[in-house]
C-alpha cells in the first residue's frame, strides 16, 4: 500500500515577533507590501526554518514573470526599489526610507513617470505629485496622481487624500475654515494652480477635479484599497496552501514549483453496478525535458481517500512516463495537457486528494475534491457531466476508460467551457434506484436558465431511455449568446412533482475557439474483474465492515487463482474474523509455491501464533526474517512465543535485537529487564 499522509495545515500560527530574525525581517520589511494575506497566513502557521527557506523560494518563483531564465527579474526589481527607497526616502525623520508612504508607494508602483515638486516657503506646503500611468485589469485608472506632502511644513513627505486632508491643508499657515472645500480650492488655484488641479481628485479628466461641490471617494480608494491591493493580484496563491498541505510528501526540490490545475471529478457506476470515480486532471503547464533527439516528462501519481474522520479507506500510485519525438512535441506544445484516470469506490462521504510530481522537472501539481457515492437502491441522481463532444469508442474486454459510458466517450472540460463552434452540449447523468412505476411514469424536465431567467427547457418521459439508469442528451447552443447559464434537471413523479433534482453551471465564451488539451488515458479493470473486487473488498475492511469485504476478497481471490497478494488479502480478512484455519488452508498452497516470500511467511506466523502452535509461528517468523531482514513487529512476535514457551534466553535475544532497532519500546523493554532479575 502506497505511505501516503496527507500534511494538514497547523491548528494555529506563530506571532511574527516570534519568527527566527531572518524570517521575520523578509515578513515584516522586505516582503511587507506585496506579501497577500494567504500567503502571510500560510507563513506563519510553517514550523521549521527549512519550510520557511522553501516557502520563500517558492514566493518569489510565483512572481517570475520568465521561469525558464537564470534570473528572477521581478525579485531583482523589488528589492533595487526597497535600495532606493532607504536611499532617498525618510532622511528627515528616524526611520528607514522603505517606511514612509513614498518608499511604500515606490516599492509597490516603481519609479513614476514624472514628478513634479512644488516647495513655495509661506505660501504653500512642500509638495510633491507622482503620475503613473495605470493598468485597469490592476484595479487602476489608466492615468492618475499620488500627492505628497510636508504637514504643517515639517517632517518626511506623507501621502496626500483629497478627501481626509483637502486643499487647505496644502496651504501654509490657512486660516480659513478647513471645512469649506470651495474656498480654500479658490486659494490655493491662487497661489498654485498645478497643485490646485490635483488637490480635489489624483484621477485626471474625474468630475471632482474641478468641482469642489461634487465630492468622490475614488481618490481615497485608489490611495487606500486600489494601489495597496496591486501586487495581490500579479501571483495566485495557491501554491502557497498548496505548500502547507503537501510539504512532508514532496522533496525539496519540488516544494518552490507548485503549478495550479483544473480538475474534473465525477462518480459513475458502470453496467456491473460498482461505483468508479473518474477524473481529469490539467495541470496549467506541463514541462517536457529534451535530451539529444528525446523529449519525456515522467509522471508519479499518488491519491488517496479518506472518509470524515480522516481514516483512509484507499490509495493507489500510478507512473506516467511520457516520450515525444520533435513533431509530436511541436504539435502538443501550445495546448494544455490532461490526464485521465478512474479507480472503484465503495459508498460512503468522502475527500479524495490527488498528488502529481513532474520527476524530470521537479514540478508538482494536486487538487482535493469532496466524494459521495450513493448506495445502489436509494433514489439518487448522479452528478451530471457537460461535454462538448461525445466519441463512438467501446472499451476493450473487462476494461474501464475514464468518462466512458455504454460505448460513448464523453469529452468535457474541468471549466465546464463551451466557444461559439461548440453547437452541441451534451448532458450525462445517471438515475440510481428507480422503482418499475417510476420508471415507466416519471419524466425528467431539463432547464437552461441565464440570470435565474428560463432560456430553454423541455420534458421528457423516463421510459424513453430504456432500462438502464445512464441518462444522455444534448442541447443546442447556437441560439444562446455568450454569457453564464446554469443547467437544471428534475426527476418528476407521475403529478410532475420533483422527486430529485441536479444543477450544473455551464460557460459560453465569446471566442469562436477555446483551448482543448490532449489527453493521456489510463485503462481500468472493469466492475466485474477480480481485482476490482480485490479493491473494493480491501476498502470495506478499511472501513472495518469484514462482513461486507469477505465476499468480495474471495471473489477476487477465486477469479484470479495464483494471485498470492489476493489470496493474501482475503486472508487477512479470514484473521480479522479469527478464522484462522480458514485462513491457513487459503494460504497453505502458496507456501508450497512461494516458500521465499517473506510477506507470507510473516503472515503464516501470525495464524499460528493465534492457532496456538507457537513452535511453528517461530520457524515462519525466522523464515520471514531472513527474507525481509530485521522486523520490529516480527522480532517482538518472536520473542513472545519463546517467553510463551519458556525459553527465556531465545526471548530476550530477540528483543534485545529489536530495541536496539527502537530503543523506544517501553513494554519490550520492561519485560527484557523482567528476564534479566
Amino acid at each position: 500500500m502506497l505511505a501516503l499522509a496527507v500534511s494538514l495545515a497547523a491548528a494555529g500560527q506563530i506571532s511574527p515577533k516570534d519568527l527566527p530574525a531572518r524570517h521575520r525581517a523578509w515578513l515584516q520589511e522586505e516582503a511587507v507590501y506585496i506579501i497577500t494575506p494567504k500567503e502571510k497566513d500560510v507563513f506563519l502557521q510553517l514550523q521549521t526554518d527549512r519550510e520557511r527557506d522553501l516557502f520563500i523560494e517558492a514566493f518569489w518563483k510565483q512572481r517570475d514573470p520568465t521561469p525558464g531564465s537564470a534570473e528572477n527579474e521581478s525579485k531583482i526589481e523589488h528589492y533595487k526599489r526597497i535600495d532606493y527607497a532607504n536611499h532617498y526616502f525618510g532622511r528627515e525623520a528616524t526611520g528607514a526610507g522603505w517606511r514612509t508612504d513614498m518608499g511604500r508607494i515606490y516599492i509597490v508602483l516603481g519609479p513614476p513617470q514624472d514628478i513634479e515638486t512644488y516647495d513655495m516657503q509661506g505660501t504653500i506646503y512642500a509638495t510633491q505629485v507622482w503620475t503613473y500611468s495605470g493598468d485597469p485589469a490592476l484595479g487602476l485608472p489608466p492615468s492618475f496622481n499620488v500627492v505628497f506632502f510636508k504637514r504643517n511644513g515639517v517632517g518626511n513627505y506623507v501621502l496626500y487624500s483629497p478627501v481626509k486632508d483637502g486643499p487647505g491643508s496644502l496651504i501654509a499657515a490657512y486660516t480659513g475654515d478647513p471645512t469649506d472645500v470651495a474656498s480654500a480650492y479658490r486659494r490655493l488655484v491662487a497661489l498654485e494652480p498645478n497643485v490646485a488641479m490635483v488637490s480635489l481628485s489624483l484621477i485626471p479628466g474625474s468630475r471632482d477635479q474641478y468641482d469642489p461641490t461634487f465630492r468622490s471617494l475614488a481618490s481615497d480608494l485608489l490611495i487606500s484599497a486600489s494601489i495597496p491591493s496591486v501586487p495581490f493580484k500579479k501571483v495566485e496563491t495557491a501554491y502557497a496552501e498548496k505548500l502547507l498541505r503537501y510539504k512532508d510528501l514532496i522533496e525539496v526540490e519540488y516544494s518552490a514549483n507548485y503549478i495550479d490545475n483544473d480538475a474534473l471529478v465525477k462518480v459513475i457506476r458502470d453496467a456491473s453496478g460498482v461505483a468508479f470515480v473518474h477524473y481529469s486532471l490539467e495541470p496549467r503547464r506541463l514541462s517536457i525535458e529534451q535530451y539529444e533527439s528525446k523529449f519525456s516528462a515522467d509522471l508519479d501519481v499518488s491519491g488517496m481517500v479518506t472518509d470524515a474522520g480522516g481514516k483512509t479507506i484507499y490509495q493507489f500510485k500510478r507512473t506516467l512516463p511520457l516520450e515525444f519525438n520533435a513533431d509530436q512535441v511541436e504539435k502538443i506544445k501550445s495546448r494544455l495537457f490532461s490526464s485521465q484516470d478512474m479507480f472503484p469506490l465503495v459508498e460512503g462521504s468522502y475527500k479524495f486528494s490527488l498528488l502529481m510530481k513532474n520527476t524530470v522537472s521537479k514540478e508538482f501539481t494536486s487538487m482535493e475534491k469532496d466524494l459521495f457515492v450513493p448506495g445502489p437502491r436509494s433514489l439518487q441522481m448522479g452528478p451530471l457531466i457537460l461535454a462538448y463532444r461525445t466519441l463512438k469508442s467501446p472499451a476493450a474486454p473487462g476494461t474501464n476508460k475514464p468518462f466512458l459510458v455504454g460505448g460513448v466517450q464523453l469529452v468535457a472540460s474541468p471549466r465546464n467551457d463551451f466557444s461559439r463552434s461548440d453547437d452541441r452540449l451534451y448532458l450525462f447523468f445517471q438515475v440510481y434506484g428507480l422503482e418499475p412505476g417510476l420508471r415507466s411514469t416519471g419524466s425528467l424536465r431539463f432547464t437552461i436558465q441565464k440570470d435565474d431567467q428560463t432560456v430553454d427547457t423541455k420534458m421528457k418521459r423516463l421510459d424513453v431511455y430504456g432500462e438502464a439508469p445512464d441518462i444522455l442528451e444534448e442541447f443546442d447552443l447556437r441560439e444562446l449568446p455568450p454569457a453564464t447559464y446554469s443547467l437544471k434537471v428534475a426527476l418528476l413523479d407521475d403529478a410532475e412533482r420533483p422527486l430529485v433534482e441536479k444543477e450544473e453551471f455551464f460557460f459560453i465564451s465569446h471566442a469562436a475557439a477555446v483551448p482543448r488539451p490532449w489527453v493521456v488515458s489510463q485503462t481500468s479493470p472493469a466492475g466485474s474483474d477480480p481485482a476490482c473486487a480485490n479493491v473494493l473488498g480491501g476498502q470495506y475492511v478499511q472501513k472495518q465492515d469484514v462482513g461486507r469485504a469477505l465476499p468480495l476478497l474471495e471473489k477476487a481471490h477465486l477469479g484470479r487463482p495464483g494471485n498470492l497478494a489476493f489470496a493474501l488479502d482475503y486472508a487477512r480478512a479470514l484473521f480479522l474474523q479469527a478464522r484462522y484455519q480458514q485462513a491457513r488452508d487459503v494460504l497453505a498452497p502458496y507456501l508450497q509455491a512461494k516458500p521465499d516470500n517473506g510477506e507470507l511467511l510473516g503472515f503464516l506466523g501470525s495464524l499460528e501464533q493465534q492457532m496456538g502452535d507457537l513452535e511453528q509461528a517461530i520457524v515462519h517468523y525466522k523464515a520471514s526474517l531472513e527474507q525481509q531482514g530485521a522486523n520490529l513487529k516480527t522480532l517482538n512476535a518472536i520473542g513472545e512465543c519463546y517467553y510463551k514457551l519458556g525459553n527465556n534466553a531465545e526471548a530476550l535475544i530477540a528483543w534485545e535485537r529489536s530495541l536496539e532497532i527502537d530503543p523506544k519500546q517501553e513494554e519490550i523493554a520492561k519485560l527484557v529487564r523482567t528476564i534479566k532479575k
